[in-house]
């Protein structure tokens, strides 16, 4: 066999003498070094493999997959099929003659579980593993117990591109071969910070101003050889292809490149452009790594991807377009100098650069682990550390994922596989999906699961003309799928992803048993609802809907009848904390009670409504938070009436109860001794009533239901009511902190303790004549602050000292009052005046 000169196979003496030794290796070698296509062929010589073991090759995306085994078919001289072929999903090339299957990672994981002794595999090769896909460390963990169990001759050659082997044979035990790679010299720019800042700070914003202007110009200054561009998705692509159209030259093509085109498209964006013409590949991030797109010299690097996150708080799995990390800008970098010299612009700034993560965490670390519950489940494990992981899956999400599975009927409480858990499993959907086919076929939409589950594997099949993504219905891409067509204008289907879905919905009907292929439209919700029952939603304005979890998420009415009350979300988009619905159907109520009686709740519920100011009472009919039906109740029970009240009042705020001026005095007569003695008497503050409020006021609230009779109570009695020393405490409390003192004059004065430090006698200065000494409260221990006041009631001077005013202060303050209030008395000798409430008595 004659290898190409590749710099991986330098490194091959080494790692098939490795491989003669030891039954795992890893491979340390960078991109364009060969390690895809001449590695496999090189071990089909190796002595383990015989009598004619095969040998997997696992790759994370199909296109690679494909592309690798017609590239090592090429060296061969023969078709794909005959000693290499592949298997991925919906499509398999093999024969009794492969010797080299290429894969994508899931499928070892159904190898395994069918036949955990791999019985006629001699190795398995993880390629590109440094992508740290959720599949690769599943399909590792598992081929390593097997191997440690079952096959002791198996071969485990873990393959990366990244210098993470280290670690990687230090985790495994396993000895490290390294190759070189092809180092062409790439030559970096970055935009400039006023660039960037005037294309936007969204994402696509930003990408489709500076995307096409950055093409046109590296066709200018780069006159020969092609450009791979990065976008994060379909719809970047469209809209850049959209603005190139007819302004680039006669001789540039532009092709798109994404894992669901047909192959042929595939196969043309990734051949070296004819001679005399140039192409321009607008990619997204599957063109990272594996692939070699022949005669690319230039990348443009938009900087984004979509990836899916997931939200264990909320248990949404949504798409975001974040930035990709340094090490995944660097393999988008390398494509730029796989066969020569090139140059990489970056659509981001250098200081955006350095700030961005070395590496993203790993899949297992962030995504949905209910399919990989489910596997280890079937594999027997019912605890996952006795598995080896390079990165353990979080407890926490894969409790998540359990109780998903057991509410989805696959898995028992004690986490022990069902027959349904393994029918879905054979289904190769992920186990949502597999429910919603299984469960479709028995209530009878069996054509329309399979058709859904497909549209919701593959890409959407419809899109707006303008290209923003097409409403949410999802009833309109099963009608689409039906007719071929878009179901009104301004929508345009998409033909390959027609295709595609229609080829994945005839499998799933075969695997599934279902005979027929009629497609219920209407259908859509209640299979939807079946696949995603912590979507179901409820609209609550015409711009937004409520989950069953509580959450809000976007899904504009204008797009649904004024009928369509519940929805079933199948697909969410945008930031968790502010998620759109992207893909939903109606829902009808009947379905939600007949599919969902376990989630639906009856019960009266009493709660405080701020809005009307009161106690309501309603029977209620809930799916979580989705309320299906609500009657008053007349008769509630007094103590939830009462509870409901008193929170009502917590949230209103003490303040905002009708205080009377009595009721009032008594909190500050009750402050004022609580300052004293703290020990004795109640705090009174508004934290404090607020706390105890049960114990004070929820004696008075009998018949009470509304803010309105709350402020009809004597908060006075209840406060006095509350002291914990009865009848003898309330007399004390009128001993130390009286509400009132009458003066010489006979009047009786209020006191104020507005202030409890500092208790107040208003008062007219002629009605106290004859007092001596400042009156005191609180046990004689604290004088009253005495405002001495005009025959008009203002204030004239304040003392706490009265026997010193009389002798100091009385006579230059008479001055002043008997110039203005001649008519009254201003005695020589106030401590001899008779105290008077009005003006001297005429002669």
């Amino acid at each position: 066999m004659h290898l190409p000169n590749l710099p991986i196979c330098a490194a091959l003496p080494e790692l098939l003498r490795t491989l003669d030794a030891t039954t795992c290796a890893v491979l340390q070698a960078p991109p364009g070094a060969g390690k895809t296509t001449v590695v496999p062929l090189a071990l089909l010589e190796a002595a383990w493999r015989l009598p004619a073991g095969r040998i997997i090759v696992l790759e994370p995306r199909r296109l690679a997959a494909r592309a690798a085994a017609a590239r090592m078919a090429s060296i061969l001289g023969e078709p794909v099929g005959h000693t290499v072929g592949y298997r991925v999903r919906l499509e398999s090339r093999i024969s009794s003659h492969t010797r080299i299957e290429v894969a994508t990672e899931v499928i070892l994981t159904r190898m395994l579980q069918d036949d955990p002794a791999l019985e006629g595999v001699a190795a398995v090769l993880f390629d590109e593993f440094h992508e740290r896909s959720l599949q690769a460390d599943l399909g590792l963990a598992l081929a390593l117990d097997a191997q440690a169990v079952l096959r002791p001759d198996l071969r485990l050659l873990i393959m990366s591109a990244t210098l993470e082997a280290e670690r990687l044979g230090a985790w495994l035990g396993a000895p490290v071969v390294r190759s070189a790679g092809l180092r062409h010299a790439v030559s970096t720019h970055y935009l400039s910070p006023a660039r960037v800042a005037a294309a936007g700070r969204r994402p696509h914003e930003r990408l489709a101003t500076l995307t096409p202007a950055v093409i046109r110009e590296s066709l200018v200054t780069h006159p020969a050889g092609d450009l791979l561009v990065f976008l994060p998705g379909l719809a970047d692509q469209r809209r850049t292809a959209d603005q190139l159209t007819g302004v680039l030259p006669p001789t540039v093509d532009i092709h798109v490149l994404h894992g669901e085109l047909p192959a042929e498209q595939q196969d043309a964006a990734l051949r070296p452009a004819p001679a005399g013409r140039r192409k321009v590949v607008l990619a997204t991030s599957i063109a990272e790594t594996s692939l070699t797109i022949e005669g690319v010299q230039v990348v443009i690097d938009g900087g984004y991807a979509r990836v899916p996150q997931f939200e264990p708080r909320t248990g949404l799995t949504t798409l975001g377009t974040v930035p990709v990390s340094q090490a995944a800008a660097d393999q988008r970098r390398g494509r730029a100098g796989r066969l020569g010299p090139g140059t990489c612009y970056r659509l981001w700034t250098e200081a955006e650069h350095s700030m961005r993560p070395a590496h993203l965490p790993p899949e297992i670390l962030t995504a949905d682990l209910s399919g990989l519950a489910l596997e280890l489940a079937l594999w027997g494990t019912t605890d996952p550390a006795s598995l080896r992981w390079l990165d353990a899956p979080p407890a926490a999400a894969l409790a998540q994922a359990r109780d998903l599975l057991v509410r989805l009927g696959a898995l028992t409480p004690a986490g022990q596989p069902t027959p349904h858990g393994r029918a879905l499993a054979g289904l190769g959907l992920v186990p949502r999906l597999g429910h919603l086919v299984l469960r479709g076929k028995a209530a009878g939409h069996g054509a329309t699961a399979c058709a859904l589950a497909a549209l919701l594997t593959e890409r959407d099949i419809l899109r707006s003309a303008d290209g923003t993504p097409a409403p949410p219905d999802l009833r309109l891409r099963l009608e689409a799928l039906a007719t071929g067509r878009a179901p009104f204008p301004g929508l345009l289907p998409d033909a390959g992803a027609l295709r595609r879905v229609r080829e994945a919905a005839a499998v799933l009907r075969t695997r599934a048993g279902v005979r027929d292929n009629a497609l219920e439209v209407d259908a859509a919700g209640v299979l939807a609802a079946l696949a995603y029952p912590d979507r179901l939603a409820q609209r609550e304005t015409p711009e937004r809907v409520r989950l069953v979890t509580g959450q809000r998420a976007t899904l504009p009415a204008e797009y649904f009848s004024r009928q369509d009350v519940f929805f079933a979300v199948a697909h969410l988009d945008g930031p968790p904390a502010t998620p759109r619905a992207a893909l939903a159907a109606p829902v009808e109520q009947a379905d939600l009670e007949k599919y969902f009686p376990n989630l639906i709740e009856t019960r009266e519920e009493v709660r405080w409504d701020a809005a009307s100011g009161r106690v309501v009472a309603r029977r209620v009919r809930q799916l979580n938070a989705l309320m299906l039906a609500e009657t008053p109740l007349a008769q509630p029970a007094p103590a939830a009436v009462a509870l409901a009240l008193l929170e009502g009042i917590r949230a209103t705020g003490i303040g905002r109860l009708a205080w009377s001026a009595e009721a009032q005095q008594l909190r500050e007569r009750l402050a004022f001794l609580h300052q004293l003695s703290p020990d004795a008497w109640p705090d009174v503050a508004d934290s404090a009533l607020v706390a105890q409020l049960e114990a004070w006021l929820g004696p008075y609230l009998e018949g009470v239901r509304s803010l309105a009779d709350v402020n009809r109570v004597d908060l006075g009695e209840a406060l006095l009511s509350w002291l914990p020393g009865g009848w003898p405490q309330r007399q004390e409390l009128d001993r130390l902190a009286p509400a009132y003192l009458e003066v010489p004059s006979g009047s009786r004065i209020t006191l104020l303790y507005h202030d409890p430090a500092a208790p107040v006698l208003a008062v007219r200065l002629q009605e106290i004549f004859g007092l001596l000494d400042t009156p005191q409260v609180g046990g004689g221990r604290v004088p009253l602050t005495i405002h001495l006041l005009s025959p008009a009631r203002r204030p004239v001077q304040v003392t706490r000292d009265l026997r010193s005013f009389w002798t100091t202060g009385y006579f230059a303050v008479r001055k002043d009052l008997r110039g203005r209030y001649p008519k009254h008395f201003w005695p020589d000798n106030p401590l001899e005046a008779l105290p008077t409430r009005g003006i001297k008595p005429r002669k």
